[in-house]
């Protein structure tokens, strides 16, 4: 993968610093391909992400947002007795991944269901940042 050197935004780009320094820091990063998952636009404010998590309890899976960033951390309590598989095509390794947030949106709530793991999440943009219509006086 190719690094891209993005000092001259910041010569040009006034109050983007911040998406720089998340473009800046997820170069060269990558969660792999575990646990799989999908983001959804469920609607014009509401998304879901879907996780699959497989063999994880409830009480194993941890969700924390802060500042923007939302993480979801897998965990098994216990070590697993040691087995001899013929074959594994089953993942039970522990497991973090990490979703950037855009601004005003926020969790409302998440749920485990036959194995996947649904965040809903929302767009609430406060009334001071929503249009208005400005009359005209004559």
């Amino acid at each position: 993968m190719r690094n891209f050197d993005l000092s001259p935004l910041y010569r040009s780009a006034i109050g983007f610093d911040r998406l720089i320094n998340l473009l800046e820091s997820n170069q060269g990063q990558s969660n792999g391909g575990y646990p799989p998952y999908n983001v959804e636009l469920v609607d014009e404010n509401h998304y879901r992400i879907t996780i699959a998590v497989a063999g994880f309890a409830q009480s194993e899976l941890d969700i924390t947002s802060h500042d923007n960033l939302l993480i979801v951390r897998g965990a098994h309590a216990e070590e697993q007795p040691e087995r001899q598989y013929l074959y594994q095509g089953i993942a039970e390794r522990n497991f973090e991944r990490k979703f950037q947030l855009a601004e005003h949106v926020h969790v409302r709530d998440a749920r485990l269901e036959n194995g996947l793991l649904y965040i809903d999440l929302e767009r609430v943009v406060p009334e001071a940042m929503k249009p208005r219509r400005i009359d005209i006086l004559s």
